[in-house]
């Protein structure tokens, strides 16, 4: 997919969203549009951390370009699975537990702060846990057979590296979704709010990954930015401890959220100018 197509796609994506946005608004209210579009920006910026991983990965196990496609295909429905369990088993912790908040604002706390300031961790997937135990049951090829994820040899099938690179990507969405779903459930714990601007984020993943690939380099600060965000949001999900009743508006939230992923894109720029690029 060009540069240029990839675009068309993204604001195509982003268009469906803000439509959808507008439904909220007139069927449920404008608390509720809020709660969407800050949620659904939380779960955009995030994947743009996710997508920097696929980049990586597709790059580690020599994936073609013709296939990548049918690779990012399947990982957005792994995605969408994955997260709808996520979401479920959030919102069941939340209404028996109140508590289960706390720790999510500790974790976003920590994550944010790792991908903000933290040092940069290397991927490797040779290492992946779920890849290791896949490996003692199947047997991988070396070598790809079209755009097949299992193929047969003398009787015995064997998983391509497409279908490793998928699993790999299926697994290491499963530590990111452990940064997204509590960033969401920060905004709201209406299991409708939470599930559609996840699943409307998650749609647009493939076309953004195209446009992504290309402007990567381009772009290096908005993860510092991302960082900063779910710092921000685990702050919030904590206030109430320390002010008992208190809860920072769902505009506000929005307000600053959009506020540091600009900042983030113009220093961004800035940077690239500075360096040349």
């Amino acid at each position: 997919m060009s540069t240029k197509k990839a675009l068309k796609w993204v604001i195509f994506w982003v268009s469906i969203a803000l439509i959808f946005n507008a439904g909220v608004y007139f069927y449920l209210g404008q608390q509720k549009a809020i709660e969407f579009l800050t949620g659904y920006i939380i779960e955009e910026s995030l994947s743009v951390d996710n997508l920097f991983v696929f980049l990586v990965l597709f790059k580690y196990f020599k994936i073609p370009p013709q296939y990548q496609r049918r690779v990012l295909n399947w990982g957005i429905v792994g995605v969408i699975i994955l997260r709808g369990i996520f979401i479920l088993l959030g919102s069941a912790l939340i209404s028996n537990f109140g508590f289960v908040l706390y720790l999510f604002g500790a974790i976003l706390i920590y994550s944010g702060y790792q991908m903000a300031f933290g040092q940069e961790k290397e991927i490797h997937p040779e290492q992946n846990k779920v890849l290791r135990l896949f490996k003692r049951f199947y047997k991988v090829t070396t070598d790809y057979q079209g755009n097949h994820f299992f193929i047969t040899r003398d009787g015995v099938k064997y998983a391509t590296p497409l279908f490793v690179c998928l699993l790999v990507i299926e697994s290491t969405d499963v530590v990111f979704a452990i940064d997204s779903i509590p960033a969401i459930f920060a905004i709201t714990t209406d299991p409708f709010i939470v599930f559609s601007s996840n699943i409307l984020a998650v749609l647009g993943l493939r076309s953004m990954y195209f446009l992504l690939s290309a402007i990567a380099d381009k772009f290096e600060f908005v993860k510092k930015g991302v960082g900063i965000i779910l710092v921000y949001v685990g702050i919030k999900m904590l206030l109430p401890i320390a002010f008992p009743g208190y809860h920072i508006p769902v505009f506000i939230s929005l307000i600053v959220i959009l506020s540091v992923l600009l900042l983030s894109v113009l220093i961004s720029i800035y940077l690239n100018k500075k360096a040349g690029k």
